[in-house]
């Protein structure tokens, strides 16, 4: 086993919070920006996406308190591109899955052989993540 980089891993462990309350805010946008036929599913997994985002963030912060860390009150940038069709509410969506898999698997790579929660944390959490980039991209299958 390595020594876990405890300085490092809490500065990661800082953006995934940041980046999982961004969204929180991001996914509850969009749960109220959805119309159409299909609203009320969608609405329903943008909600849920946003209660996922929240609980992950809560989890991150209870691990850098625990590395006597002190956990960031930002969020990350959020970019908003004004376009709200359910189409592009996806792919808005596919892609912030896939910044959230690639911080993750930072972690992955930072923690590896050093902390033993840390890494089933982490690949928890990928696992999470690359089921949500599947869902998503199924989703989109019948715009393309």
């Amino acid at each position: 086993m390595k020594d876990l980089d405890t300085t490092s891993t809490i500065d990661l462990l800082n953006k995934i919070m940041e980046f999982e309350l961004a969204g929180v805010v991001r996914y509850t946008h969009y749960s109220l920006m959805v119309t159409g036929p299909n609203r009320i599913p969608i609405v329903e997994f943008f909600k849920a996406q946003a209660a996922e985002s929240l609980t992950h963030a809560q989890e991150a912060g209870e691990i850098i308190t625990g590395l006597e860390g002190h956990p960031s009150q930002r969020i990350s940038l959020i970019e908003e591109t004004h376009r709200h069709a359910v189409q592009d509410l996806l792919h808005e969506s596919l892609a912030h899955e896939q910044r959230a898999l690639g911080l993750y698997k930072d972690l992955l790579h930072l923690v590896e052989n050093a902390s033993v929660y840390l890494e089933e944390f982490a690949r928890t959490k990928i696992g999470q993540e690359e089921l949500h980039n599947l869902e998503i991209k199924k989703m989109l299958r019948d715009f393309i």
